[in-house]
């Protein structure tokens, strides 16, 4: 094989931004009915759609949503739990109109009325319990904040959803005990993020209405996951009240019982709903996945018993379902992309089902993660996962070290993975290093390492990544002169914010970020409408602290080109503040290109906007680093200089 010299960020790679969308698709929200699988695929190919896919116990998978069908409900804006399956019938919120539907017709069957404002009321985390759905229903108003309750209605539509449950800010995961006498649910209120306090209820629960609900775990600062009825009808659930996300049971005395005490988070935080972490066996073992440094596991759990499968892939999506003896997950290994796999829970041997890439990609092209662990600052330590360059067909000069694009997730109560993902080696193969962080605020480390960034977002976030990039220049692994900074929506923050209060990095890239503090108070939805009390304060009482850590306000410190990339339908946050971020960097002449995108929101999932987007942060890279990309880019015009970013021939 010849191996050619070229620049670092110059090399040709098999991975182009085409193959970004055109190969690949999303996994999510397993649900098991009999011996039948079903899931969840985004497909950006179909602007983003959300089809539900089953594979029947002779191997066969057909799509189940009918064509034109999104299969996505807008609970909480991000969604999450939008379908269910009892007996081969399939109940669905549509993202057309936000109304339930059953799939098994011909035509799909609308079973919830026409709301009285378009899309004013939204359904989630479906459960079939006899002849009724019970879910969450979040309902909008003209004039005031939506609400949020647990309602019933029965499955052939006759009569209108009636609550259950009702008061509480905020309702979320219903579950029926297998003989259909009790309801287990979760509440919050604000300010509260179901990551900082839950509280678990139960009741008994006939045909319209339900008894007195009785608290049985959570409150303030302990955080439920996961209420769930065992086949013998014992509630479980998991719960951090010992800094960690345990998995417990309730006894008959009602006592609380932890299954196994265990450093590691065995939850997840509920950005979205209809999160699974752990399912029952048929033997009434447990299978559960638990994070630990960054890495996730499958154990097998039962009475004062656990034992972790082989698995060889060690980044697990929060979905899980069981039957009988076999556990089926979504995950990834450094290597192998996102697949839906039935593991055996008894070798933990496993088989792919369904993959989320439609092509091979040699090995030899895909940069492993190497788990990291460095100082910060307040004499802390943070975490991060670095991806150094990987190309069999280049080396970089002698004299070169690669550039280092610092990575910074969402959330911020979000984390990293060390799973492959085709968009992060679509930079290494081009000779990027790549540094994924997990600053302080992020999951899978414990509840201390996720509550130290309460009341200092903007601020130890931005110090995490400032000193994993420095740490990184200390070893001499990458070129400290061409670091960049790039994130979106909270990671998009953290961005901004290191580009504005610190003269580190050469550039950044801005997906959706928040450049106001303050206006994301004011303006974002419920779910997150009061999140920043806890990342920076009550607002408007903290209002000086809000302008101090908001980037719009202080540009007068920007010095370096941005890119800035924002979905025109975006409702968490509004394209005004990339468009006044934008109008403030041509105001000072700072190389800069903004590129809204109509009909995305937060977060692309059309095809054409992922690749768009792709080459376009290619090209900004190529102009400031000053390298010259290969293959074909779409013209870049950078405002405040004097060119366009143009196109090289092929390497």
């Amino acid at each position: 094989t010849v191996v050619t010299v070229a620049p670092y960020g110059s090399w040709s790679s098999p991975i182009t931004a085409e193959m970004l969308t055109r190969a690949g698709i999303g996994l999510s929200e397993l649900c098991i009915d009999g011996d039948t699988v079903y899931w969840v695929e985004s497909r950006p190919m179909e602007q983003g759609r959300s089809v539900i896919v089953r594979r029947r116990p002779d191997g066969a998978i057909e799509d189940v949503s009918p064509e034109g069908f999104d299969s996505r409900t807008r609970a909480h804006e991000y969604g999450g739990g939008a379908y269910a399956v009892r007996d081969g019938l399939v109940v669905s919120s549509s993202f057309a109109d936000q109304r339930v539907y059953r799939l098994d017709e011909a035509t799909p069957l609308a079973i919830t009325p026409e709301p009285s404002i378009p899309a004013g009321d939204r359904y989630a985390d479906f459960v079939v319990s006899g002849q009724r759905i019970i879910c969450v229903r979040e309902r909008h108003h003209e004039d005031r904040e939506p609400t949020n309750e647990l309602v019933s209605m029965p499955l052939d539509g006759s009569s209108e959803p009636q609550p259950l449950v009702s008061g509480p800010d905020f309702v979320a995961s219903p579950t029926v005990s297998p003989d259909g006498t009790r309801l287990a649910w979760l509440s919050w209120n604000h300010p509260d993020m179901p990551w900082d306090g839950t509280e678990l209820w139960v009741a008994e629960i006939g045909p319209v209405t339900i008894g007195e609900p009785r608290l049985v775990a959570g409150g303030r600062e302990e955080s439920i996951f996961q209420p769930e009825f065992s086949p013998d009808g014992r509630l479980h659930f998991v719960s951090d009240r010992t800094g960690w996300w345990n998995l417990y049971r309730i006894e008959g005395d009602g006592t609380s019982v932890a299954l196994w005490e265990k450093p590691a988070e065995f939850g997840f935080p509920q950005w979205l709903f209809g999160f699974a972490r752990y399912g029952f066996l048929a033997d009434g073992r447990i299978a559960a996945v638990f994070t630990e440094n960054g890495f996730s596991r499958l154990a097998i759990v039962s009475d004062g018993e656990h034992r972790v499968l082989e698995l060889q892939r060690n980044d697990i999506a929060p979905t899980l379902a069981t039957t009988g003896t076999t556990v089926w997950l979504v995950a990834a290994s450094a290597t192998e992309p996102a697949a839906v796999l039935r593991v055996v829970a008894d070798d933990g041997s496993a088989e792919v089902v369904r993959s989320s890439l439609s092509f091979d990609l040699d090995a030899d092209y895909v940069s492993r993660p190497v788990a990291i662990t460095y100082p910060t600052t307040g004499d802390a330590e943070a975490h991060a996962f670095y991806y150094p360059p990987a190309n069999p067909a280049f080396v970089g000069p002698d004299d070169e070290r690669p550039p280092l694009v610092v990575w910074t997730h969402g959330g911020p109560t979000g984390g990293t993975s060390p799973g492959f993902r085709l968009g992060l080696q679509f930079w290494t193969s081009r000779g990027f290093a790549i540094l994924d962080v997990d600053y302080r605020g992020s999951t899978g480390y414990g509840r201390t390492y996720r509550n130290a960034l309460r009341g200092e977002w903007g601020v130890l976030d931005t110090a995490d990544c400032i000193a994993a990039a420095h740490f990184l220049a200390r070893r001499g692994e990458i070129d400290s002169a061409r670091m960049a900074i790039r994130g979106g929506s909270a990671g998009g923050y953290t961005t901004l914010c290191a580009l504005t209060f610190h003269d580190v990095f050469a550039a950044g890239t801005s997906y959706f970020g928040v450049a106001d503090c303050g206006a994301l108070a004011r303006d974002t939805h419920k779910f997150e409408s009061r999140y920043l009390d806890g990342l920076i304060g009550p607002y408007p009482a903290a209002e000086d602290r809000y302008r101090q850590r908001s980037p719009i306000f202080h540009t007068d410190r920007l010095s370096s080109p941005m890119l800035l990339l924002q979905g025109l339908d975006d409702r968490v946050v509004p394209p005004a503040q990339a468009e006044a971020m934008a109008a403030a960097l041509a105001a000072k002449g700072i190389p800069h290109a903004y590129l809204p995108f109509p009909g995305e929101g937060h977060g692309f999932r059309r095809a054409d906007s992922i690749q768009r987007a792709a080459e376009a942060e290619l090209a900004f890279y190529a102009s400031v680093f000053r390298f010259a990309p290969a293959g074909d880019l779409p013209p870049l015009r950078l405002e405040g200089t004097s060119g366009e970013i143009q196109s090289s021939s092929d390497r």
